[in-house]
């Protein structure tokens, strides 16, 4: 066993976050002195999605090290950070094209890597942190792909939505993942709206600096009661999960600094016996008059609310004076 076989060995055993320096996140691992061997077998060509950690080096799979060494390019949406990726676990780049793939450059980019697809190449895709195409922007990439006919395979694995889901505490038999919430009060709430008569879990990302606000604005329209969890910075050392009702989670963020890290909030399935109370009604009220007319607001407030139409119509005009 080569010196540099054991130390890669002695860092595995520490463990820890991708991004700690001398602590617990050097991960070197396999691949490190032959996985990107060329005299290997050849990757498969095609669109290769590979999930990547979303905190935790030591979360990759030997799958995605596996792709990651033999790919004919690789694709991703920070580079800087692929490279460091790789670096920590031993993969060798080998002079292959490092391509970067992101909301900015997307359409410039997508025609080269759909042309190195159609020329029987293998490319890696890597988002930022995660699985590609959830919140980020492969989406795009993988349908032109698949459309024209070509290979698209994922590795799967490390989740910041899945991860979340695990430890809220909620159900999970259905959820809906939502993605970031608008950043604009008045559309959120409108956007929470459309969302409140879901009866599944709802997952959403969230901006540290916009946690709170968001929180409040959930609290008014989906219920004050509806059972939550915030979780941030999942897999890494400072990983923090608060379980609380909505209105509490609101309350508590209300008056402390912004959170540090990133934000998922999961938020439960509204309860068959639930009933809003007065504020949750006005606020559901309010958002609904703005986009829409005093018959439709009620119509869709009604909906998502199953209590009687008299009383809804009754508080929207209250409401519209």
């Amino acid at each position: 066993m080569s010196a540099n076989t054991g130390a890669r060995k002695a860092k595995l055993r520490r463990g820890g976050d991708a991004g700690s320096e001398g602590g617990p996140g050097e991960i070197a691992g396999s691949g490190g002195d032959g996985s990107g061997d060329e005299g290997g077998p050849r990757l498969a060509p095609g669109l290769h999605l590979v999930a990547t950690p979303i905190g935790n080096a030591a979360d990759i799979t030997l799958r995605a090290l596996d792709v990651l060494a033999k790919a004919d390019a690789l694709a991703a949406e920070d580079t800087r950070s692929l490279r460091r990726l790789m670096e920590i676990h031993g993969v060798p780049l080998r002079g292959r094209p490092l391509l970067a793939y992101h909301d900015r450059n997307g359409d410039a980019a997508r025609p080269a890597i759909l042309a190195r697809l159609e020329q029987g190449e293998s490319v890696a895709l890597v988002s930022d942190a995660g699985t590609p195409l959830i919140a980020d922007p492969g989406y795009k990439l993988a349908r032109d792909a698949a459309r024209a006919g070509l290979p698209v395979t994922a590795a799967p694995g490390p989740s910041a939505v899945l991860a979340a889901l695990s430890l809220a505490g909620l159900p999970t038999d259905r959820f809906l993942f939502a993605g970031f919430p608008p950043p604009r009060a008045s559309a959120r709430r409108a956007f929470l709206e459309e969302l409140a008569p879901v009866p599944a879990t709802l997952v959403f990302l969230e901006s540290p600096r916009r946690t709170a606000a968001a929180l409040a604005d959930m609290a008014l329209t989906l219920g004050a009661d509806r059972e939550a969890a915030l979780c941030r910075e999942l897999t890494k050392r400072f990983e923090e999960v608060r379980r609380a009702p909505l209105g509490e989670l609101a309350e508590t963020l209300a008056g402390e600094d912004d959170p540090r890290g990133e934000v998922v909030l999961v938020i439960g399935p509204p309860t068959a016996s639930a009933r809003p109370d007065g504020a949750t009604l006005d606020a559901m009220l309010d958002a609904a008059l703005e986009r829409l007319s005093l018959k439709d607001a009620v119509r869709e407030v009604q909906s998502a609310t199953g209590l009687p139409r008299k009383e809804v119509y009754a508080r929207a005009l209250e409401r519209g004076r």
